[in-house]
């Protein structure tokens, strides 16, 4: 076995000669070598000792060494293969799930490295015949995505694009253990990574690249002495190191005279850091240019909100439901209805809505616009007509006047333009200016040791961080922040009650895909202290009563039958101090504004 690992390593080794040898050429030249090289390592890795001891190997050390080897190998590519090949990355090294295919009500069953790991911690050797299969799945991707190498058009640009969106997916996806939840190599790792994009940054050979370099080397170091999962100090990691790392990495590409994309995404091109107030660019989930905000789309945008001929009878609006005053929430466990009975579910947050490519609990909704319309015409809710609305609309000449402002090539009022204001004066709901916020923009004063320690409970050992996404702390999956994300949990009536909330969230609208049963989005925890009570059927009255239900691992975790449940069953174990830091942390995600507020009400 170290016979057959150690000629992996002679062969890396190899080909950072051949690398060095090169003649001069452009640094995108240098990263097509380097790249292939890399690959060619893990091909090797897989092909050669993974498969031949998932075949045949009987000592399971010898195995998972093995796999171990593949993932530090993986871990050098990861920035490119998520970049240029998401849905080969996704088969090597995506999440143990299933993918869906809501409009073919089809289900694609995972693959790769994370499944791998499932059958290794631990490994039985009735599942040899599986985990050969699941080894063998890998090799034709691999094959593809180095024949789809050779043909990739790649800029300077565009690489160092990549390695700033790694550094993302590493204070959010690595520190949190998100793709190796079981070994818990997720710190190791990370150092592998760090290395790699060194290597990928010292390609443009720079002298702008020496303080860069630096950065590096501090960052690494850091990871070498702190390899230990659960007392990692990711607050200090991200906050002193990748922040000046990320930050650092802009000023290099303006130095080198390849301006920053400006391609729209969810991430803008030129911020500098994962926390950087103006980060995110809303108009990117609307996917219609005619959508994007303008001031006047959400000055008309909040009158609406408040806005009762939206509804039927003149007698409610979205801030009956979604009160400014309550971070935009009601208080209740479930909203109250037009004939004064609890509608189905908790109303949410409004705040950080925009940053989500669906939304409702069951995630019905593709837009905001499209969430405000089944708002207003659902007959529980507000049970009003689009088309009345705006015929009444139009004989206000205070509202023509704003929509023509807002819409400068319309003739008349028509229910597009209604939602599309409503969900332009949402996406402003984005304040970003919690204390957390602060202290990760250079405000070392502003958080307690309670608040830091919890931090790096719900990035680490408590697993908040790997399906709460930082910074947004939703389920939209950084780093590209396009697709978002739901979970089972296995929600009670009420905590401990021992019986299951009979709401089927997703599953109601795919009856054939029993996995979705139960499965709901994920809310923000931002100005969660201000949001009680929690869940989507409102039961849940205290963060407490939440950690608490985590803790012991959801519904099964409590004895419960689900077994479509994706949250781990396991035990978190956390002390009294550790949920206690929990609580604090998240307290420490209210923006100041509204937090000024509450104070000023009490």
């Amino acid at each position: 076995m170290k016979k057959v690992i150690f000629a992996g390593v002679l062969l890396a080794f190899c080909s950072g000669l051949i690398l060095n040898c090169q003649p001069e050429s452009t640094p995108v030249e240098r990263a097509k070598v380097l790249f292939t090289q890399d690959l060619e390592v893990l091909e090797t890795l897989v092909n050669g000792p993974l498969l031949t001891l998932a075949e045949h190997g009987s000592d399971e050390d010898s195995l998972r060494a093995a796999f171990y080897e593949c993932r530090l190998a993986y871990k050098k590519i990861e920035h490119l293969t998520e970049y240029y090949f998401p849905v080969t990355s996704r088969i090597l090294n995506g999440p143990p799930l299933p993918e869906y295919e809501l409009d073919e009500n089809k289900a694609f069953a995972p693959g790769g490295l994370q499944v791998v790991e499932e059958m290794l911690f631990p490994f039985e050797p009735g599942t040899r015949a599986e985990l050969v299969k699941e080894v063998r799945k890998m090799q034709p991707e691999l094959r593809r995505c180095r024949e789809l190498w050779t043909v990739t058009e790649v800029t300077e640009a565009h690489l160092l694009d990549a390695i700033r969106l790694q550094l993302f997916r590493d204070i959010t996806l690595g520190v949190s253990g998100f793709d190796t939840p079981i070994c818990q190599k997720a710190i190791p790792e990370l150092t592998t990574n760090l290395e790699s994009l060194q290597r990928y940054v010292d390609l443009f050979a720079m002298e702008e690249g020496a303080g860069l370099d630096l950065l590096f080397e501090k960052a690494i170091v850091f990871t070498r002495k702190n390899p230990d999962f659960d007392t990692f100090d990711r607050l200090t990691f991200i906050s002193d190191y990748i922040n000046p790392l990320t930050g650092q990495l802009v000023d290099f590409q303006n130095a080198l005279g390849f301006a920053p994309l400006k391609d729209l995404t969810p991430l803008r091109g030129d911020t500098r850091t994962l926390f950087d107030r103006n980060l995110f660019d809303p108009d990117f989930y609307t996917g219609d240019a005619n959508a994007f905000t303008n001031e006047s789309k959400v000055a008309l945008g909040e009158k609406l909100f408040h806005e009762v001929r939206l509804s039927a009878g003149n007698v409610r609006s979205c801030a009956s439901c979604h009160q400014p005053d309550k971070a935009f929430t009601d208080g209740l466990p479930q909203s109250v209805g037009l004939k004064g009975t609890a509608v189905a579910r908790n109303a949410p947050t409004l705040f950080y809505a925009a940053l989500q490519e669906r939304h409702f609990y069951d995630q019905r909704a593709s837009s905001l616009e499209a969430q405000s319309q089944d708002v207003i015409q659902n007959h529980d809710e507000m049970h009003g007509s689009l088309p009345e609305a705006c015929a009444k609309l139009m004989k206000d000449s205070d509202y023509v006047l704003m929509f023509k402002k807002a819409f400068p090539s319309i003739d008349d009022i028509q229910p597009a333009h209604v939602m599309n204001a409503l969900a332009s004066y949402e996406r402003t709901l984005l304040p970003f200016d919690s204390r957390f916020d602060r202290y990760m923009r250079g405000d070392k004063t502003v958080l307690n040791g309670a608040e830091k320690r919890g931090f790096n409970l719900f990035m680490g050992k408590a697993k908040c961080g790997t399906c709460h996404f930082m910074p947004i702390f939703n389920g939209t999956v950084p780093p590209t922040f396009v697709h978002s994300e739901s979970e089972v949990l296995g929600v009670m009536t009420a905590p401990g009650s021992g019986k299951l909330d009979p709401d089927q969230g997703r599953g109601a609208d795919y009856p054939a895909m029993p996995d979705l049963n139960r499965a709901f989005k994920i809310p923000t925890v931002r100005n969660v202290a201000l949001t009680a009570p929690y869940m989507h059927n409102g039961a849940y009255q205290t963060l407490e009563q939440v950690i608490d239900f985590y803790d012991h691992g959801g519904a099964v975790g409590f004895g419960l039958n689900l077994p479509n449940q994706t949250l781990p069953a396991d035990s978190l174990r956390l002390d009294a101090r550790e949920k206690s830091d929990l609580v604090a942390f998240m307290e420490a995600l209210t923006d100041l504004e509204l937090r000024r507020n509450k104070i000023a009400q009490k």
